[in-house]
């Protein structure tokens, strides 16, 4: 199908290259800067078989912040702009994912109307040499760069890489759901007419 995306965001706090395949195999070549937000944008590639290149250059002497959130908007932005008219596809997605202690519910509507629903406690400051407080910031920049409706939920968990990492995995499921074609739906899958 060719649902695919290439976004570049340039300012003077990041420098963003991505490249987005939703229809691809799970194939992933991350570079931010920051190795646990790598890893966790890998598990969200091939847990959700969509090929992501991506290289961003942030000012990480500063702190996180800007490459972390920064990604989340160009992230959102491919992901809005690959699934384009949205006809055709199933628009809901959803997942309730274990990871060993950690179980992490996600839900998405592909609305058009953005909104995040995060509860999702962590008890530490940093995993590795990401900050924690980043994950929220994140899925809120996902959210409203691709206006969908995104809830979030930890419903059990101790280790905080593993609730991150359950996270990112559950997403990663419940958008593949939501992106992937079903051949009932004529147009899209809303009474308006339109998403």
């Amino acid at each position: 199908m060719g649902r695919s995306a290439e976004i570049s965001r340039v300012t003077r706090e990041t420098d963003i290259r991505l490249n987005l395949d939703i229809d691809g195999s799970g194939k992933a070549d991350i570079h931010t800067g920051i190795g646990f937000f790598d890893h966790m944008l890998n598990s969200f590639a091939r847990h959700g078989f969509f090929d992501l290149t991506l290289s961003v250059k942030g000012d990480l002497e500063v702190d996180t912040h800007h490459t972390v959130e920064d990604t989340g908007i160009v992230l959102g932005t491919a992901i809005k702009q690959a699934i384009g008219d949205k006809k055709s596809i199933r628009r809901y997605g959803s997942m309730i994912l274990p990871m060993d202690e950690t179980l992490v519910l996600c839900a998405i509507d592909l609305s058009g109307r953005p909104y995040l629903g995060f509860d999702v406690l962590l008890t530490s400051e940093r995993v590795g040499d990401f900050e924690t407080e980043m994950l929220k910031e994140f899925f809120y920049a996902v959210s409203y760069a691709s206006e969908m409706n995104l809830h979030i939920r930890k419903m059990a968990g101790e280790n905080n890489h593993h609730v991150i990492e359950g996270t990112f995995k559950a997403f990663a499921k419940a958008l593949d759901e939501a992106t992937s074609p079903d051949s009932r739906i004529t147009g899209v899958l809303s009474t308006k007419g339109t998403l």
